[in-house]
């Protein structure tokens, strides 16, 4: 099947990425609960079935092109960031001992977000590169120096939680995203030393 305009695909793409959206623009949706791409939830609209494998096709970029090239390398380097990620996030919700993290001890919580800065610099050259090459990807730099900003003025929510557009929130979504554009598979990952299910306090 085509592709949609621009406009209908980054719908579809946000609804893939985020679960549910909430849409309020009728003749926007329209398209795709007459494809039979979204449904209607509580929330808002989610894919289906049919949408997510049309989307896949449409979210591929072009084989052997160089913008596939581009995101290849992109997520080449970011595999080992995410490991990386994936450790801080750990350690931002449990202390030492399985203690869960209650934020109220600043030096603990300041020894990582130093280390999500440090991380954050290396991963931005990467994000911009891809941001510049392939347009979809162009948001992720700026959202997630955001999400870093909230969480070094203090909104601990900022850095986990599912509520927001937090840094992992926003990064799990690059994550995604990047697999979509190549044709990769989570499955064909090397398994990480952690993977964290954000709690909703941060």
């Amino acid at each position: 099947m085509p592709a949609p305009d621009d406009a209908t695909f980054r719908l579809l793409h946000e609804v893939r990425l985020r679960g549910v959206v909430e849409v309020h623009e009728a003749e926007i949706v329209a398209p795709l609960i007459d494809g039979g791409f979204v449904v209607h939830a509580a929330r808002g609209i989610r894919i289906t079935a049919v949408g997510r494998v049309t989307h896949a096709a449409w979210a591929r970029l072009p084989e052997g092109g160089d913008d596939e090239q581009i995101a290849r390398r992109a997520y080449e380097r970011f595999l080992p960031l995410n490991r990386e990620l994936l450790r801080v996030c750990s350690d931002w919700q449990v202390r030492p001992g399985g203690i869960t993290n209650d934020h109220q001890d600043p030096q603990y919580d300041w020894s990582v977000i130093d280390r999500l800065q440090a991380l954050d610099e290396r991963a931005g050259p990467v994000v911009s590169r891809l941001g510049r090459a392939v347009e979809r990807f162009a948001d992720y730099r700026p959202r997630l120096r955001a999400a870093l900003k909230h969480v070094d003025d203090g909104a601990v929510e900022w850095l986990t939680s599912p509520r927001c557009d937090s840094y992992h929130t926003v990064w799990m979504q690059l994550h995604e995203d990047l697999l979509l554009a190549i044709g990769g598979d989570r499955a064909s990952e090397p398994a990480p030393e952690t993977d964290p299910a954000p709690n909703e306090g941060g």
